[in-house]
Formats: structure tokens, sequence, C-alpha cells
């Protein structure tokens, strides 16, 4: 259908009373057999699929508001609105409404649902009363008029046959006249009443009503009655404020003069809302639900011009990532946009969808990682919440952009390497920022939320993207500090037992991120253990600890009464062939005697298997088959290993080469590495790794087990609680097949 008259959106007024779209249509009235009688019907206008089939029922109570909207409820706390396109097929589908339940069209809703107790009294009014016959509109009867409208509010009919009379004589207008004059009088009486009479028709709940008071003739003596609350001893200065001191910056000009006043009415509007009006009792919680969808469609209103109108939104980026802006019209720019996609959270899903991509077309992307690289702090936090914005919405989008940037730019400036950048260099001591980027940065490489389709590969494209890309930028001030095998601080903790002993402070992070590999169970890491032979520096600092009770001691400890649990063959084969003469001393736990059990036993395993094996040729031809294929393995996976080192040692020395004179590790805190040392920014790595195409025993679910916290020494080894929930599920999913994964040379 192609009359956009009847063009329709539909919304439900969801458990925290703020409207859901639930799509774009069609609508028309027409008789369906199935319901008996004549419903509402809305198509989508995408797939023609029916969006909603809706009876008019003759007890139902319909509203047409702000000219374009049909509300009604359908059962208890469920409320549907129909936002027509426009005004003409709004009032068709209304006067249908309001023929099937014999109203009058003019009216602006067809009945008001009766109370029990109204009920008894309503043969009472007399059939021909239609409005509430209202005092003169002068200085002496306000007092009379305010007791009226107050009087009113607990009768859903009396306040729809007020507000009917207060839009018919243009009452409204000339109660604000008398306002005026009371205020030049300084007739406090009268402005009190004047206050009472305001509130009192704001909770009248009627969009008619609204339209009149927040014009923009009328809406600044609406705030200045508001101003008078009779509980004050002196009255506030709202309308000071709105004039004043809350000033509209137009950083690019608003030539769509509609736009520009629908922007000053939402946020007066509001203002209202928010600030000048007393929180609502439960009582009276109820009659803002107009006012509440009032400021709702305003706003939908509003994102929906601005981003229609491409030369406004062009011109702002066009200055945002222009050399010549001052830094005082980009702080503006970069506001603006903040607060335009702040907007854009009323929109829902369908509409936010589409703004998003449209500030995507625009370059929303390439102007961040111009100003997240600023030295302005306003600028980089404002920036920073746009893109919280834009990872939230789409952490795919953001992912795509970034996988193109190698072929336009050199790693320097790529915008998740000055994402990583800011997060490491955050100058304020509460880190603040640097959380916030940390967990984007982690949404980021979280395989969970990464697409895998026939044609493409998310998880695959983008980790291998990060490794030779980004990670030599992460891992930098790790590496720097421990360039020489000793950190450039060291702490002393006082030991519990042997008194005072000097703990480099890299070692438990270090230790941590191990047991987090050996969490995985994934062979691939643990060949690469076994050929870097990792597990000395960790024996040797067990042995350096000596007989020392402390949290070293049982964080290693427990690392290997886990690969002795777990039963992780590999592992045990290395350390019992290469290190059980130096750990065979060690008799205050049982650990590493059971290690030696459990190799011996594998032992006898192999070589009983063996024996069948020569029992029968043909298995003799498949074991030595199967050999020398482990062995092609092994040196694709040794090929892949050393390209790897490779890529990491070129890269990393030519990150430091390019930094120096430009970052200086040196300015950071005195204690610039406390997440490396609790291991929460590596450790996601890990886990994301062992996702990029192999998914280790995990499957893929590896890098969604949040960081620990740091381990707490209770007794004997020490607990990671997290880690017990990554074991069980490695357990349950240990048949899984397991694929190396592929990384990029």
């Amino acid at each position: 259908m192609s009359d956009t008259r009847r063009r329709v959106k539909v919304y439900t007024l969801n458990e925290d009373r703020q409207w859901d779209d639930r799509g774009t249509g069609h609508v028309s009235s027409t008789f369906v057999e199935r319901l008996r009688g004549i419903s509402l019907l809305v198509r989508a206008e995408s797939d023609g699929s029916l969006l909603l089939e809706s009876k008019i029922s003759p007890n139902t109570a319909y509203q047409k508001q702000q000219d374009t909207l049909i509300v009604w409820s359908e059962a208890d706390n469920y409320d549907l609105a129909l936002s027509f396109q426009e005004k003409a097929g709004c009032d068709e589908i209304w006067e249908r409404i309001c023929q099937v339940q014999g109203k009058d069209p003019a009216l602006d809703i067809t009945q008001d649902p009766i109370d029990e107790s109204e009920e008894d009294h309503f043969e009472e009014i007399p059939e021909t009363s239609h409005l509430v016959e209202l005092p003169p509109c002068e200085l002496g009867r306000l007092e009379e008029i305010a007791d009226l409208v107050t009087s009113v509010l607990s009768s859903p009919i009396r306040r729809e046959k007020l507000a009917l009379a207060l839009m018919s004589e243009g009452y409204i207008k000339k109660l604000l006249g008398l306002f005026r004059v009371c205020e030049d009088l300084d007739n406090r009486e009268g402005l009190h009443h004047l206050y009472e009479v305001v509130r009192g028709v704001l909770f009248l709940n009627k969009a008619a009503l609204f339209e009149v008071m927040f014009s923009d003739d009328c809406i600044m003596d609406v705030v200045g009655c508001l101003e008078y609350d009779p509980a004050l001893v002196q009255p506030k200065r709202h309308r000071e404020f709105l004039t004043k001191t809350a000033k509209f910056k137009e950083v690019i000009p608003i030539t769509d003069s509609e736009l520009r006043q629908k922007i000053h009415q939402t946020y007066r509007v509001q203002y209202i809302q928010d600030i000048i009006l007393p929180t609502p009792s439960v009582f009276e919680e109820n009659f803002l639900s107009t006012l509440t969808s009032f400021i709702f469609f305003n706003k939908v209103e509003i994102v929906s011009m601005l981003q229609e109108d491409e030369k406004f939104l062009t011109e702002v980026f066009a200055q945002l990532t222009d050399e010549a802006t001052d830094d005082s019209k980009r702080r503006e720019l970069v506001n603006f946009v903040k607060e335009f996609c702040a907007f854009s959270q009323t929109l829902q899903p369908q509409n936010r969808d589409a703004f998003f991509k449209t500030l995507a077309n625009l370059g929303i992307l390439p102007a961040l990682e111009i100003v997240m690289g600023m030295n302005d702090l306003q600028v980089r936090a404002a920036a920073t919440d746009i893109f919280s914005y834009l990872v939230e919405f789409s952490p795919s989008m953001v992912r795509e952009f970034v996988m193109q940037e190698p072929q336009q730019t050199d790693d320097d400036v790529l915008l998740i390497n000055v994402v990583i950048k800011q997060m490491i260099c955050d100058s304020d001591p509460e880190l603040g920022g640097a959380v916030q980027l940390m967990g984007l940065l982690r949404t980021l490489i979280d395989p969970e939320n990464m697409l895998a389709s026939t044609n493409k590969t998310e998880k695959t494209e983008f980790l291998s993207f990060f490794y030779k890309y980004c990670m030599h930028v992460l891992t930098a001030p790790l590496l720097a500090n421990t360039a020489h095998d000793k950190t450039t601080k060291d702490i002393d903790v006082s030991d519990q037992q042997d008194g005072s002993t000097k703990i480099n402070p890299v070692c438990p992070g270090a230790l941590r991120f191990m047991r987090r590999i050996i969490g995985l169970k994934d062979e691939y890491y643990n060949r690469y253990i076994i050929k870097g032979n990792l597990f000395e520096p960790v024996i040797n600092a067990l042995l350096d600890n000596g007989t020392r009770y402390n949290l070293l001691n049982s964080a290693i400890i427990e690392l290997f009464e886990f690969i002795k649990v777990e039963d992780i063959k590999s592992l045990i084969a290395h350390i019992v062939d290469n290190f059980y003469k130096a750990l065979e001393p060690i008799e205050y736990v049982q650990t590493f005697k059971g290690l030696k059990g459990r190799y011996e036993q594998e032992k006898d395993r192999q070589s009983q298997r063996l024996n069948r094996y020569r029992r029968d040729a043909r298995s003799l031809d498949e074991d030595e088959e199967m050999w020398f294929n482990d062995d092609e393995d092994d040196e694709d996976g040794e090929s892949t290993e050393k390209r790897m080192e490779d890529d990491f040692s070129d890269s990393y020395g030519k990150f430091m080469e390019t930094k120096k004179g430009k970052l200086h590790w040196q300015k950071y805190p005195e204690e610039p590495f406390l997440f490396f040392v609790d291991c929460n920014f590596i450790s996601i790595f890990i886990s994301a790794g062992a996702a990029n195409g192999a998914n280790g025993a995990n499957n893929g679910k590896a890098a969604a087990i949040p960081p620990a916290s740091p381990p707490t020494l209770v007794v004997g080894l020490v607990d990671y609680p997290d880690d017990e929930d990554e074991e069980d599920d490695e357990e349950e999913e240990d048949q899984s097949p397991r694929k190396r994964p592929r990384l990029s040379s």
C-alpha cells in the first residue's frame, strides 16, 4: 500500500512505562470474521506480515493525541498506540473508531473507564451536561478556580469534562494572562492559587492541553506559575535558569525552524517533568503518563529530523575532523555528537539500527580515531562515551572498520591502538577511563559476540588482526618493565614466617597468566609451553621461595595440582622428565609424587598399547602413519610458532623504536601495572585466543569467563573461584573436536 496517509508505527507500553516500537506498516479498518467485528489491522510495509489485529470494542476508551496519535488499552497494563505519518490518516481512522462506538469524532476521547464509586451516581449527571461550568477568569475568582481543578482529579469523567471546557473557551491563555498581572502586582496569594491551577491542569493528562501550554508563547508563563509553590518560602528561579543559564548552542546552524522549536520545547518540558514538578505520589503517577509520552515522541521526532538532514550531519563531521577547527569548537562538536547518541537511546531497535548506520556512513569511527588521540581531557572523555555507544550497539561494525585500517594507515594510529594507549596512559588516579576502555576492549575481542557465517569467519579474521597489529601495543609496558630481567620497582612483602622478602611484582601476574593458559587444556598451548621451557622460571621461583608458606608458594603448588588432577599428560611428562629431581625433595605436599605416579601409569599404558600394535602388522602401519602425521603437524606448528615469534619481534621492535620521544613509560603513576599484576587485561586475550578458530576444550566459551579477583590465602592452596567454573565447563565439553588455532603469518 503506497498511501502515506495510512502509514503508521505501532507502539506498546512496556513495564517501565516506555513505548516499544513494534514496527512500521499501513493501517486499515475492516470486518474480521474470526473476531466478529470491525477491527484495526496493521500490516508491515517490509513483508506484509500482520503487526496488529485489534477489534474495536464498544467499551474501549480510545484517545486521539497531538493530531497524529491514537492511544488505547486492550487489557490491564497493555497499552497500544498508532503514530500516523499524516494527520489526515489519523482523522480517517479516528472517525471510523467513533462510528463503530457511536461517538462524536470532534472529541479527543471516546469514553473514560468508570470507577465503581462513580457508577452509582452516573445517572445523576444530566445527559446534556458535556462541560464543567468554569468560573469567570478573574483575579477574584482564582481560589474558586483552583478548588475546582483540584476537586476533579479523582474523577475520570469530570477530568475529561474540565479538559473540554478549558479547551473550548481558550481558558488556558486567559489564566496565563492573569499570572502576568499577579506577578506585576506581587500578589502572592493569587500566584499560589495559579500554581495549584497549572499543576492541576498538567495532571489532567491531556495532550491537547499540553500542545497549548507548551507552545512558544505560553511555556515560560507555565514555568513561572510553577515557581510559586505555596510550600516554599521564596519562589524558585526556573525561568532565569532556562533563559540565561541554559544556553542553546548550535554547533552547526539549524536552518529548520520547526526542528529548532521542537528541541527547545522538549528541553523545557523535560525540565518541567524532572526538576520543577515534585515527585508524584502513587496516586498521581498515572496523571503524567501522557506527559512522558509527549516527551518520548518529541525525542523520536528530533532524532529522525536530524538524521534525515544529511547536510547538517555532514557538516558536523567535516568540521570535527578538520585540522583547522579550533579546540573549543571541536569540544562543542564532540559534545553534540555525544548528546545526539544519548538521545538516540530513546529509539527502539529498528530506528536505532538506522541511526547508527547513518553515523557509520558519515564517518563516525574515523572521526573518533582523531579526537580520542587529542590532549583535551574533556574531548577524550566525550569521545570515549561515543565509542561506548557504538561498541554496545554493534561490536561487529567496529571490528569491520578496524580490520580495514591497516590498508590505509600505519599501526601507530589504528583505532584499537589509540584505545589501548588511552587505557594505559589514563591520568585519572581512580582509573575510571581505563576501566571503561578495558570493558570496551574486552567486548571487542570476546568471541562470544563475533559472527561466524559461511563466507566470513569474524573470529579468525579479527583475532588474527588483533594479535598481529595490536597485541604488541598492549604488552609493550609490561615488556618494557621486564626487559632486563628485573622490574623498575620491587615491593616489600612481609612474610609471616621468615620476615621480609622481596617479590617481583610482575611474578604473581605472570603466574596467574600461565595458570589461565594451562586452564584451557589446549594442546596447542601446551606444546608452546614445552617448547619454550616455560616451567623452568616457575620451578625456580618455587625453589627460591624455599620453605616459606606464602601466597607465591600456594599459587605454584595449586598450578601443579591442577595439572595432576586434570591429568594433562603432555605437561606431566615434560615436568617429570626435566624437573623431577629438583622437585622430589618437596614432601610437605604429595603433588609432585602424584605427578610421578601419573607419569608412570601412562608409561605402562603406552607400553601395553605398543605391545598390542606389534601383534598386528596392519596396526603397526597405522600407528606409524599416525606418528608421522603427528610429526608433520608438529613441524607445521613449529613453523607457525616461528612465524608468530618473528612477527611479534618485528612488531615490538618497530613499536618501541617509533615510541621513542612519543610515549614515556617512566611518566606513568608509581605503580602503573596494577592491572597487569592481577592479569585482568592479559587473561582475556588468552581466552579469546583459545577460541580463535580452535575453541580448545571450551568450544569458544573461554572468553566469557571474567577475570578472577586476586587470590586470597586461606589454607593450603590458593582457590581461584572462577577457575572452578572453567574446569567444569571444560570437563563437560572435553569430547568436543579440537582444531589448531590458525595464526596469520
